[in-house]
């Protein structure tokens, strides 16, 4: 494949004029302010190109993995498709995931450091190529995107070879020569590259590959990067949205079989749908990580931001699947069966459901039932039809609440509505009064029971929990005002925590029905 030239050359007096690209907006954004004495030292000759390599690299992210998730997201059953091509290797794979895709360069996750080590390149007036083992459809998107490259080597959709490892490093002996080049890579597959290249660059390599480098190349360099905290792997489990995981607890209180061995079970039952939720998280991230991106508070996810690795993302999954396994079979199996159910409709949210009109937001409703039943299953009480009747609605409420705070922020900023859910603009209006309609009637539900007899059998003085119906009535209504005021977050859930006036709307609640008691 011959190289792709998209910046003409320039002679010598015009390379200290050259004007910022997209990507320099993009490393600035980023707090890129780098210093030469900060990057390793690019006193190179000005014939000696820099080959850049994409994956993991000049992107704290990896296209091919993004591709397949989205594509799984939009199809479930394109893993037929992505099976058999892979049979055929794996530039195959990449031709039937990434030709003719979006990769949305605007949006990706760019190392600043490496932006600025080419932007300094460029104004010494260095040659630099773009070389990735990625489609070439998406290779030429960011390098058209960022326009600081001199060109670009991708695998192509005649070519039955992976540009990647061996492959990468023959085609560019080819066109440079061996000892011919300076490369920046990140990865094993970079090894026969780094073997065959004049100056090693390294950034966010592994330990064993570290090793490897310095082996073949004692002089190579190592660019310093941040590596996943505990708190990006808490963002990332999503550990404030545990809280959800309390009405676990709820059919214990609800049935006044609050007792140390039953607060013991239901906090390992607590603790595996924690589990599972993260795990949960975790799919819906990689799934939507495209549309994270475009979104004004999700783009800070340490995924889209490219804080976490993919790869260590998806190996989590099954780490975190295996512990609530554990602690949902040392309860019983039919409460792992509870625990099993709640992953597998949460993971077709993830895949399908969140794109139906308003079976996404029955969905999560059903999600958060799932918790009660669990709670009732662990400890062996009976869940009341009418704290059932009462959630569903209350949670239909608050999810159809949290699309119109998404489809308000995306209209406020003069945007379509997301493509990944099947709403629009217009629908706003309706949907704001479905969620009033559902929250109220929540309220009517709570009064009806208090008026049963069924009551009796558990609170001395029944009549105090009317007392609740406003308490609730008032939180609804404010949240709806609040909500068209754009003063909430996405989440209402997230919200009631950090509200102080939600906080004591809880509290007054909390205290009607001990009074109740």
């Amino acid at each position: 494949m011959s190289i792709k030239t998209h910046v003409e050359s320039m002679s010598e007096s015009e390379v200290p004029h050259l004007k910022d690209g997209p990507g320099d907006a993009v490393a600035r954004e980023r707090g890129a302010a780098v210093s030469r004495a900060e990057l390793p030292a690019l006193k190179q000759p000005r014939d000696i190109p820099l080959i850049v390599d994409l994956d993991g690299t000049l992107l704290r992210s990896d296209l091919l993995l993004e591709t397949a998730f989205r594509r799984l997201g939009r199809d479930p059953g394109a893993i037929v498709g992505i099976l058999r091509s892979l049979r055929r290797g794996k530039a195959a794979l990449k031709q039937y995931l990434c030709a003719g895709t979006d990769c949305a360069p605007e949006t990706l996750p760019y190392d600043a450091s490496i932006l600025s080590m080419i932007r300094l390149a460029r104004l010494e007036g260095r040659p630099v190529y773009l070389a990735s083992g990625s489609h070439e459809d998406m290779v030429k998107a960011v390098a058209d995107h960022l326009g600081i490259f001199t060109g670009y080597f991708a695998t192509t959709s005649s070519s039955s070879t992976n540009l990647s490892g061996v492959a990468k490093a023959e085609r560019l002996v080819k066109e440079f020569g061996s000892k011919g080049f300076d490369y920046i890579g990140n990865g094993a597959a970079d090894l026969p590259v780094w073997e065959q290249a004049r100056q090693q660059i390294a950034v966010r390599t592994s330990r064993r590959v570290a090793s490897k480098l310095r082996k073949i190349a004692p002089q190579a360099q190592f660019i310093d990067h941040d590596r996943a905290s505990l708190r990006d792997w808490a963002r990332q489990f999503r550990v404030h949205q545990y809280a959800k995981n309390a009405l676990v607890f709820v059919p214990m209180i609800a049935a006044h079989a609050v007792t140390f061995e039953n607060l013991f079970i239901t906090m390992i039952a607590a603790a595996a749908f924690c589990l599972a939720a993260s795990a949960c998280y975790i799919l819906n991230d990689l799934v939507d990580l495209q549309d994270d991106r475009a979104h004004r508070t999700k783009k800070e996810r340490p995924l889209a931001r490219g804080d976490i690795p993919l790869v260590h993302a998806m190996l989590a999954v099954p780490v975190l699947l295996t512990l609530a396994a554990v602690l949902s079979l040392s309860l019983s199996p039919v409460f792992a069966a509870v625990v099993a159910s709640y992953f597998v409709i949460s993971t077709a949210y993830s895949f399908s459901l969140k794109e139906i009109l308003l079976v996404d937001v029955l969905t999560l409703a059903g999600l958060y039932t799932i918790r009660l039943i669990g709670g009732s299953v662990a400890v062996g009480v009976t869940l009341s039809t009418w704290l059932i009747v009462f959630a569903l609605s209350i949670f239909v409420s608050l999810a159809l609440m949290k699309r119109f705070v998404e489809l308000t922020a995306y209209a406020d900023a003069d945007r379509a509505a997301p493509k990944n859910r099947d709403y629009e603009h217009i629908d706003r209006s309706m949907i704001a009064a479905l969620s009033a309609a559902a929250g109220f009637n929540a309220v009517t539900v709570l009064a009806l029971y208090v008026s049963g007899s069924s009551v009796t059998r558990l609170y001395s003085n029944p009549e105090f929990l009317l007392l609740a119906c406003p308490v609730l009535t008032y939180w609804i209504g404010r949240a709806l005002i609040l909500a068209q005021r754009r003063q909430m977050q996405d989440d209402p859930v997230v919200f009631a925590l950090k509200d102080p006036m939600s906080r004591l709307s809880g509290l007054a609640m909390l205290a009607v029905f001990v009074a109740a008691i």
